[in-house]
């Protein structure tokens, strides 16, 4: 009478539902060898999947009693031969072969023909379940791309420098993308590329042993500045903005950095937007980590040029800003100049011409005070006009901006900003080997001053119509401050002059 082949329903049904549980792929795989073995009764089972970096076999899972070297269910172990008695079934995703299930039979009687009806339902079904889970990984994954692009945008949107904001995206596409290290690299002016900004993982980056005292900050310091010099393989795809994929990193060919040998697998990214080439992201595994799938690979690629988009949108925004104070920098000057140094001027005449009627002597010293007093004020108003005019973010390129940026610069230590005059034409007639005297002379003298106690007024003057007594014309600089010398409030001036 033939063998009732018919499957054990309830067994079935468990064993389905079990497999169908799970989302994640990794835990999908691993239900399928236990409820393989359950429902088979082998002795122990063994789930191969993919293949190796070096074409062996990839992850493994295991169930049962002792498999091979003796894994235990959930753990790694070596697949095993095809021993007498082994049955092999595999699994199929969408009719291609994801993985091979190996059971070894659990007595002497081997496996039934029930027991292969119960494993190809369970291998058919196991299949759509693992399609299910690595659907569902890939959806997670490009959420999680998303939230990471996003989270760059708005990170760079904020007005971070440039340095730190190509940090931010080099750090965030590390995490995501799982790599040991994210660089941006950028075009050189001799034609090459080089490492402007790195975020390494907490083992360094791959950084030997023996430099893992700081790992990060080591691996980071060792990367920055690193060049794929002109003549490379590679450089002409990156400079023409083409991704490029690396299977190992420190056997291939086309990689000629010193620093090629800690790494595997790698993506190579353009950060390109609207024909602007920005840089190149770089995303390297250690060496022996898994390569990079299609789906990282389309990805990575995706939150390159959203990155590089926020990049060009976070500096128009800058040069926008930096406009905008520019103008407001302007108006006032505008204004200070048309309103405030006129009435000035205008009050200064009223008060000159008061003090030739006055008859009193004391009113007139009053007045003649006053006088001096709103021509000083004049002079002070004309200096932050000057100030204004200056873009912020630049060094300064006449005498005049370098003074004022001396006296600036030592307020924090005076304890009070400095008052500064300009007599002449300071900017035509000063060459740069007397400003440069000059200058030193101002910085030794503002530093006297800041040594001393009880400054509340420093006065700085820069005379460019004085005669010498050779007859030739000069420049003199002149700095009073009023602190106190060995106890004694006395004010103290320093005088500098030298021919033009």
């Amino acid at each position: 009478m033939p063998e009732d082949i018919t499957p054990p329903l309830p067994l079935l049904l468990d064993a389905v539902l079990s497999v169908g549980t799970e989302l994640e792929l990794h835990a999908t795989l691993q239900h399928i060898v236990t409820s393989a073995v359950r429902l088979s009764g082998a002795r122990s089972g063994v789930l191969e999947v993919g293949e190796g970096p070096g074409g062996g076999v990839g992850e493994v899972f295991t169930a049962g009693v002792e498999v091979g070297a003796g894994a235990e269910e959930g753990g790694e172990a070596s697949a095993p031969g095809v021993a007498p008695g082994t049955l092999s079934v595999p699994i199929l995703v969408r009719d291609e072969e994801f993985g091979i299930l190996h059971l070894t039979p659990g007595g002497a009687g081997g496996f039934s023909d029930a027991d292969r009806g119960l494993l190809r339902v369970l291998a058919g079904q196991a299949g759509i379940a693992v399609g299910n889970a690595r659907l569902y990984e890939t959806a997670r994954q490009r959420e999680r791309w998303i939230e990471g692009a996003a989270a760059v945008t708005t990170a760079l949107l904020t007005g971070e420098a440039a340095a730190d904001a190509l940090m931010t995206v080099a750090q965030q596409a590390r995490l995501l993308a799982g790599a040991a290290a994210g660089v941006v690299l950028q075009p050189t002016p001799a034609g090459g590329m080089t490492i402007v900004a790195a975020a390494t993982d907490a083992a360094g980056g791959g950084l030997p042993p023996e430099r893992r005292r700081h790992p990060a900050a080591a691996a980071q310091n060792d990367l920055i500045g690193t060049t794929i010099e002109p003549g490379s393989a590679v450089l002409e795809q990156l400079l023409g903005g083409e991704p490029v994929f690396i299977e190992d990193s420190a056997t291939d060919p086309r990689m000629t950095t010193h620093v090629r040998s800690r790494f595997g697998p790698s993506m190579m990214l353009p950060l390109q937007a609207g024909g602007r080439l920005i840089g190149t992201l770089a995303l390297p595994r250690r060496r022996g980590d898994r390569p990079y799938t299609a789906v990282e690979r389309l990805l990575a690629t995706q939150f390159a040029s959203q990155a590089a988009l926020a990049l060009v949108l976070a500096d128009a925004q800058q040069s926008r800003q930096r406009l905008a104070v520019f103008e407001d920098r302007d108006r006032i000057a505008r204004d200070l100049h048309d309103l405030v140094v006129q009435r000035l001027f205008a009050t200064g005449m009223m008060l000159e011409s008061t003090r030739r009627r006055a008859g009193s002597a004391p009113v007139g010293a009053a007045l003649d005070h006053a006088v001096d007093e709103l021509e000083s004020t004049i002079q002070e108003v004309r200096t932050a006009i000057f100030a204004l005019q200056q873009p912020p973010a630049d060094a300064p390129t006449t005498f005049r901006g370098k003074v004022l940026k001396e006296t600036a610069g030592a307020a924090a230590l005076l304890g009070v900003q400095p008052s500064v005059h300009f007599s002449g034409a300071v900017d035509t007639r000063v060459t740069d080997p007397v400003a440069g005297r000059l200058l030193r002379a101002l910085r030794r003298a503002l530093a006297a001053a800041s040594r001393r106690v009880a400054v509340t007024r420093v006065d700085v003057a820069v005379d460019a119509g004085v005669g010498l007594p050779d007859g030739r014309g000069g420049v003199r600089l002149t700095v009073y401050d009023d602190g106190e010398t060995d106890g004694v409030s006395a004010g103290t001036t320093v005088t500098w002059q030298a021919p033009l």
